[in-house]
C-alpha cells in the first residue's frame, strides 16, 4: 500500500513562486535535470501537492520535476469572479510561459536549464483536467515538449455521472461562497469522499479545506464547464507525432478505462494501467506510477 499523500514537500524538494511573463505560479520542484525536466499539471479541485509522492522516486531516476498550481488553483492567485482568464487557451499559454521560465526562455526563472538542446523541451504530465490543459498546450506549440503523459485524462468530456457532480458544484458556487460549499460537501458525502472522485488521494481534511478555500470560484466554474464540454481532439494530437503516454488506474469513474484504452490506440501511445489505482494513480500508487513515468521518459530519451 502507498503511504498517505500530504501537503509537506519531500526531502530535497522546495516550494517557491515561479516568475513568468504571465505572472507568478506556486510550484514544488525536486531533482536535477540529468535526464530531463518534467512539468506536472494537477486536475480539477487539485493542486501541486497531488504529485508530492512522485518527486523523490523521479529525482532518484535522474529527472527534475516541477508541479504547479495553475492560475486560480490553491496558492496561485487568480480572479474570483471573472472566468475569462481561465479559458483553455489562456491556461495553455500559462504552461508555455512556465516552460520559458524553467528552461531559460523569455521569462527569467530560478535554476534555469540551457535555452537550447534537449533541456529546452520538457516532458509534460497532465492529470485529469490538467490533461486537457496539457493537450491544449501541446497543440499550441508542440516544439516545446519531449513527450506528453495523459494521466487519468480522456479524449473528450467526462462521464455523465461526473458531469452531474460538476453541475451540482457549479450550481452551488453560483449561490454560496467557498466556505459554505465546503460545509455542504462535508454534510453530503462521507469524509473519505469529500474531495470528490475527480480529485482523490490526499487525506488530511484541514489541508483539503485550506486548499479548497484557496481556489478561485471562477476557476472552478470555468474548469467544470470545460470538463463537461471538451471536444474530442485525439486526431489533432495524433497528427502532431509527439510521443504520448496514456496512464491510468485499473478503475476510473471519470473516464472509463476502456475509453482510455481506445484513446491510446488512436494515439499510437504507450499505455500503462497501474494495478490497485483509481482516478489518482499519482497518489493511490505513487511508486508504481513514478516507475512507469520514468521508464517512458527513458525510452523517449
Amino acid at each position: 500500500m502507498s503511504r498517505p499523500a500530504t501537503f509537506v514537500p519531500p526531502p530535497g524538494a522546495r516550494a517557491y513562486r515561479l516568475v513568468t511573463a504571465r505572472g507568478e505560479f506556486a510550484v514544488i520542484e525536486a531533482g536535477s535535470p540529468e535526464k530531463g525536466t518534467a512539468l506536472l499539471l494537477p486536475g480539477f479541485t487539485g493542486s501541486k501537492e497531488d504529485f508530492i509522492s512522485l518527486h523523490e522516486p523521479l529525482a532518484a531516476a535522474g529527472y527534475r520535476t516541477i508541479a504547479v498550481d495553475g492560475r486560480g488553483q490553491y496558492e496561485t492567485p487568480g480572479p474570483t469572479d471573472d472566468e475569462t482568464p481561465y479559458a483553455q487557451a489562456e491556461l495553455a499559454q500559462d504552461v508555455l510561459a512556465q516552460i520559458d521560465a524553467l528552461t531559460g526562455g523569455p521569462a527569467q526563472g530560478p535554476a534555469r536549464a540551457p535555452a537550447d538542446g534537449p533541456q529546452a523541451r520538457v516532458h509534460l504530465v497532465g492529470h485529469s483536467f490538467g490533461g486537457q490543459v496539457a493537450r491544449a498546450a501541446v497543440l499550441l506549440d508542440p516544439s516545446r515538449f519531449r513527450s506528453l503523459t495523459l494521466m487519468a485524462s480522456g479524449p473528450a468530456e467526462i462521464s455523465p455521472s461526473q458531469q452531474q457532480r460538476v453541475k451540482l458544484l457549479r450550481d452551488a458556487l453560483a449561490v454560496m461562497d467557498m466556505g459554505q460549499v465546503w460545509e455542504a460537501i462535508q454534510a453530503l458525502e462521507p469524509p473519505e469522499d469529500a474531495a470528490g472522485d475527480l480529485d482523490a488521494g490526499l487525506e488530511d481534511q484541514d489541508d483539503l479545506k485550506r486548499r479548497w478555500l484557496g481556489n478561485s470560484p471562477a476557476q472552478l466554474i470555468a474548469a467544470g464547464r470545460q470538463l463537461c464540454e471538451e471536444p474530442d481532439r485525439v486526431a489533432e494530437l495524433a497528427a502532431v507525432g509527439l510521443p504520448v503516454h496514456v496512464l491510468s488506474g485499473e478503475r476510473d469513474d471519470t473516464w472509463p478505462v476502456p475509453l482510455l484504452d481506445d484513446m491510446a490506440v488512436r494515439l499510437d501511445a504507450h499505455r500503462t494501467i497501474v494495478p490497485g489505482a483509481e482516478h489518482s494513480p499519482n497518489s493511490d500508487r505513487p511508486r508504481e506510477t513514478a516507475e512507469a513515468l520514468g521508464a517512458f521518459w527513458d525510452r523517449v530519451g
